[in-house]
């Protein structure tokens, strides 16, 4: 597919590095020159220098030939008029990036009547996640399918657990929940496994299941930890402000620390029923006078990645149950893996995967086929991925234990209705049926493609 990019900022990097890898034809516009001949030098994509909102640069760009226009500017205003131009000019489908929360309660109406494909905004789904993460603290990451039936969760299995040594095949006596564990990270390496596989200290594994068998789970391995009901937060952003009116709406204590002044007056005027303080967030005085130790969670969203992760470690020694830190630059992710940090967020990352699981159903001639929700995991290696089964899905009906799939492919959960159906060799998939796939190092575009010798 043609792809155009407008802005080469953090997202558009992602995007840039991820679709290039997918096979796409990108072009990529920006403001500033070295941005882009980074780009062009590194990704070996097309590039021009610009002003990706006017007529003359986006018809130097064909717009009018491309299959997909993405614009993630700073300016969500930028955006939005470029998207409409692309889209009145003739690019087929446009998606934007807005994240001003004036706009939010109006993103549907701005998408149907502009003609857009998709409306993202990082830091709103960063806050969602972070919710997540809140709502489940026993949890590294949680990822949803299927508006949330079905969840995938990471955990570490640490020194003690009585998953140390079991088999997979011997789960079920550890606990009678419903879920899977489809895949596990172990020093570097990546498994699909089967019931053999031995679970080892300092594994990570990702289990899915529906919510509730989830936390079956973990107080059947005793990893449950005790409800959060005080969150600190540093950083008064749009992630916290989102954040803010979600935890909120769950009757959380909240305690936002900003450092500018009129940001934090802001943030006091918005939520009159919360604690915002205005100071250096950053300052070990600040944090104990504050009360970090008698917090359940910490959460640290300032612009600075390494004063996210020094706050959220110092808040671990203070032995605050959860702690939370926002980091952009995911090259920093094996280091993070070995430190005491409970989970991290990505903005760029997310909204990355949103956009790239769009362009991948589109790639197919019968969209419908395609991917429904994808996340990338474990350094990209690994992808779990939605998927909805139809009439033409030639393996309907038939036992799963005759279903020859792909090496590293596992069907991981089904959704059929209000039910979420841990598979075995007797499952059968049924048209209407979501459909959970994990896969590593595959592309896989539809359910056809996780057969053996499809492609």
């Amino acid at each position: 597919m043609r792809i155009v990019i407008l802005g080469a900022g953090k997202v558009g990097v992602t995007l840039t590095a991820q679709l290039t890898e997918e096979g796409h034809d990108l072009l990529v516009i920006d403001r500033e020159a070295d941005k882009v001949e980074r780009l062009v030098e590194r990704y070996d994509v097309f590039g021009i220098t610009g002003n990706g909102a006017t007529f003359k640069i986006l018809e130097e760009a064909e717009v009018a030939e491309c299959d997909v226009f993405i614009a993630v500017t700073e300016s969500d205003e930028l955006n939005l008029l470029a998207g409409l131009l692309a889209k009145q000019i003739g690019a087929v489908d446009c998606i934007v990036r807005v994240r001003n929360p004036e706009y939010l309660e109006q993103r549907d109406f701005m998408k149907k009547t502009m003609g857009l494909s998709m409306i993202v905004n990082p830091e709103l789904e960063a806050a969602y996640e972070i919710r997540r993460m809140i709502l489940f603290p026993a949890a590294v990451k949680v990822d949803t399918f299927v508006n949330g039936r079905i969840e995938l969760a990471e955990f570490r299995v640490t020194l003690g657990s009585s998953l140390v040594g079991l088999p997979l095949f011997r789960l079920p006596k550890v606990s009678k929940a419903k879920v899977l564990v489809c895949v596990i990270s172990r020093q570097g390496e990546i498994i699909i496994p089967d019931g053999n596989v031995i679970l080892q200290e300092n594994d990570r594994i990702y289990v899915v299941g529906q919510h509730d068998k989830l936390v079956k789970f973990c107080q059947d391995i005793h990893l449950f930890e005790q409800k959060i009901n005080r969150v600190m937060i540093v950083g008064g952003g749009r992630i916290a402000y989102y954040l803010a009116i979600q935890l909120t709406k769950l009757g959380l204590s909240v305690k936002i620390i900003e450092n500018n002044p009129k940001r934090a007056r802001e943030l006091s005027e918005k939520f009159p029923h919360l604690t915002i303080i205005q100071s250096d967030g950053s300052d070990e005085l600040v944090l104990k006078e504050e009360g970090l130790s008698r917090m359940d969670a910490f959460v640290a969203l300032t612009g600075f990645d390494e004063e996210n992760i020094v706050m959220s470690l110092y808040a671990k020694q203070q032995q605050v149950s959860k702690t939370i830190a926002k980091v952009t630059r995911m090259d920093f992710a094996t280091v993070l893996e070995q430190l005491m940090i409970d989970s991290v967020v990505s903005p760029k990352r997310i909204v990355a995967n949103q956009i790239l699981s769009y362009v991948r159903a589109k790639d197919l001639q019968e969209e419908e086929l395609g991917v429904k929700r994808m996340y990338k995991l474990i350094q990209d290696q690994v992808e779990a991925l939605e998927f909805l089964a139809t009439e033409q899905t030639s393996f309907c009906y038939r036992p799963l234990k005759l279903v020859a799939t792909k090496d590293n492919v596992l069907i991981a959960a089904i959704s059929r209705g209000k039910r979420t159906l841990v598979p075995d060799g007797e499952t059968k998939i049924l048209p209407g049926d979501h459909v959970i796939i994990v896969a590593k190092n595959q592309k896989i575009q539809s359910l056809e493609m996780i057969l053996e010798g499809s492609r």
